[in-house]
C-alpha cells in the first residue's frame, strides 16, 4: 500500500513537472519577436494581438507550407486554447480572476502561433535560398 502511494505521488509530480516545463517552453517561444508580414497576413497588430486572434493565426499556420519534414503542429496549443476557452465559459462569470487569467493565456497561445508561423516562413526562405545556390 505504501509503495502504491509513493508511486502515485511520484507520477503526479512528474506530470506536474512536465506541464510546467511545456508551459515554460511555450512562454519562451511566445516572447520572440513577430515580423510585420505575419501580423499583416493575419490582419492584426502586435499591440492588439489577443486570444481572439488565435483562430486566424491557426488557420494561417495551416495554410503555410513547411518544406522540411518534421512534426511541428499546433495541436497541443489548440487543445490548451480550447481548454482555456471552456474554463472562461464555465467560470468566467463567477470569477473575474479566472476570466483575466484565461484572457492572458489565450493571448499567449496567439503569440505562440504567430511565432511558429514566423519560424516556418524563415525556414522556407532559408531552404529556398539553399536550393537557388546549388
Amino acid at each position: 500500500m505504501l509503495a502504491a502511494l509513493i508511486f502515485t505521488i511520484a507520477l503526479v509530480a512528474m506530470v506536474q513537472f512536465g506541464l510546467f516545463y511545456w508551459r515554460a517552453v511555450m512562454t519562451s517561444v511566445a516572447t520572440l519577436p513577430i515580423s510585420s508580414r505575419v501580423l499583416e497576413a493575419a490582419h492584426v497588430s502586435d499591440a492588439t494581438l489577443s486570444g481572439a486572434d488565435f483562430a486566424k493565426l491557426a488557420s494561417l499556420y495551416a495554410l503555410t507550407p513547411e518544406l522540411k519534414s518534421g512534426d511541428s503542429s499546433l495541436r497541443v496549443v489548440q487543445f490548451y486554447y480550447d481548454l482555456l476557452e471552456s474554463a472562461r465559459g464555465m467560470f468566467g462569470q463567477l470569477s473575474p480572476a479566472v476570466a483575466n487569467w484565461s484572457a492572458r493565456e489565450t493571448a499567449l497561445c496567439a503569440r505562440y502561433a504567430a511565432v511558429q508561423i514566423e519560424r516556418r516562413l524563415q525556414s522556407n526562405l532559408a531552404q529556398a535560398a539553399d536550393m537557388r545556390s546549388c
